[in-house]
């Protein structure tokens, strides 16, 4: 088998969408209002599902997480340390929910948390000191 890409269980897929392609910059390649979003980003399929839809779909009802969640992480990697900076205040300033700001860590990544208007954790970071 082989990781073609990964989705998430979404409540507004509109709000979602436009959070995706607009703050972040995934490539959408559906309509914003279907039932299911596939979106790219550096050739990772990201994929968008309406929790509504797709316990129709499957014939069964799912819990979630509410809030700000920490079921799990969708990491971005910039170019270095400054990028790290750039990008999230960038993505702040354009909406995203402020997490933790840029810090580097002890073991060597500089990286910043940031969260989608549903709650999951974005992280944004990079190796690479220069």
């Amino acid at each position: 088998m082989k990781l073609e890409g990964f989705g998430i269980m979404v409540d507004d897929m509109a709000v979602m969408v436009r959070f995706y392609r607009d703050v972040l910059g995934f490539e959408i390649t559906e309509d914003e209002d279907t039932s299911n979003v596939f979106l790219q980003k550096d050739g990772t399929l990201f994929l968008l599902y309406r929790k509504t839809d797709f316990e129709k779909m499957t014939g069964r009802t799912f819990s979630y997480c509410t809030g700000v969640n920490g079921h799990y992480e969708i990491a971005l990697g910039v170019e270095n340390y400054a990028e790290v900076d750039a990008a999230y205040a960038k993505v702040v300033a354009a909406g995203a929910r402020p997490i933790m700001e840029p810090t580097t860590e002890p073991w060597g990544q500089r990286t910043c948390y940031i969260a989608d208007p549903e709650g999951n954790l974005i992280e944004i970071g990079s190796f690479v000191e220069a």
